[in-house]
This record gives C-alpha cells, structure tokens and sequence, in this order.
C-alpha cells in the first residue's frame, strides 16, 4: 500500500473441519479482501463462501461510509490465528420454494364450507391462545358426538370413583370403544378371513346348505 510499510508476519490460519492447523506469511497491514483471495489460494477453497474470524470478530471486505464503501485493512500481528471456515451453499431456488410448499401445507385450515360455530372456536384458539397447528388439527379431526362422549366419561368419572366402580367404570369404557368402532361391512367388501382365503375354501364344520344337503342325500338324518 502506498505511504505504508508492510511487512510479513506468520499467522496461524485453522479451518474448521478436520485439518490441522497451517502457518502462513502475509503482509501486514492488508486489505481483507486480499488476505481472503490469499487464503482461498493457499488451501484451493472457495473465496466467495470463505468466512474469517480474527481475534473473535468476523472480517468483512467492505465498510460502508457516508460517501460510499471503503475497503477494510487490518494490521496483523506475529501469532495471530486466523479461523477460516466455508459458509455452504445455499439449496437451489426450486428447493426453497418446495420447502415453503411443505410448511404451508403442515398449517392447519379449517374447511370453507364449516359452520360460524367451528370458526369461531378455531379463530379463538389460533388467534387467541396460540395454540400450535397439530393440536389444532388432532382437536378439530374428532366429531361433535366424540367430544360429547369425552367430556361425558370425565363428568362421570368421579361418580363411579366415589361408587369405588372405577375399574369395572375403565373396563366397560374399553368394551364401548372396541363395539363402537367395529363398524359396518358393506355389502360386497372382503371380510378379515377372506383376505386369508383367497380361494374361499370352508372351514371345517361349517354348517351351510350344501352341508345339510349332502348329509340329508347320505342318509345322516
């Protein structure tokens, strides 16, 4: 630099990851962007993406003043250790943008067609009580009739504890729940056993009419 006396010292330069740490000669004082072009050539790493850190402050190439941008020079000194770290790539754009895809579709919304009702509970516990969007989605996934039921059961719980019925009270909920969510065959749907079964055969000893024909034509009755 011009009307400056440069000299070289030896610094420590560490770069985080496994490698060990090197000594380097640099001019001192030197602009921090030709000490990042230095250190890029010296261990083939990427200049744009190199982060410095000297003396626990980040090094920055540029200082913005009121009549523009000033290069940054910083006097070094025999011993300094320099850390040296690569920032990583940023992902590609169409990446962000499937990311941001995927966190608008983790956000709870309540259906258009729901009733003032429900919209009004739902803005009162988003809005309101901030409640996060999964218990959102778990509350409003369960039908009016089953928060009827639940909030019957607890009314009722400490009627039966005070009856000493609690346990036979538990079991006869787990009954109700189990019959409750057997649910309908429809007409035409595979039973459990037929998915077994795939050529329908009958199990032994089942009674159906062309059981009780054959035994009738054999003369067993």
């Amino acid at each position: 630099m011009p009307g400056e006396e440069r000299e070289a010292v030896e610094i420590t330069v560490k770069t985080v990851g496994p490698a060990r740490p090197t000594r380097v000669r640099v001019p001192s004082p030197i602009k921090v962007a030709d000490l990042r072009r230095l250190v890029a050539a010296e261990f083939r790493l990427p200049a744009e993406r190199l982060k410095l850190v000297l003396r626990g402050k980040t090094l920055r190439d540029k200082m913005e003043k009121n009549d523009g941008d000033e290069d940054v020079v910083i006097n070094l000194e025999g011993g300094d250790s320099l850390i040296v770290a690569v920032v990583p790539k940023p992902p590609a754009r169409h990446l962000r943008d499937g990311d941001d895809d995927d966190e608008e579709e983790l956000k709870f919304q309540i259906p258009q067609s729901a009733n003032w009702l429900k919209k009004r509970i739902f803005l009162f516990l988003h809005q309101k009580l901030r409640l996060p969007d999964i218990l959102l989605m778990a509350i409003f996934s369960i039908s009016l009739k089953a928060w009827i039921g639940i909030i019957l059961w607890f009314l009722l719980a400490p009627v039966a504890q005070k009856w000493d019925i609690g346990p036979i009270y538990i079991l006869v909920t787990g009954f109700l729940i189990i019959l409750l969510n057997l649910g309908k065959r429809q007409h035409g749907d595979l039973s459990a056993y037929s998915i077994f079964n795939e050529d329908f055969r009958e199990l032994p000893g089942t009674l159906n009419a062309d059981r009780l024909d054959r035994d009738i034509r054999a003369g067993q009755f």
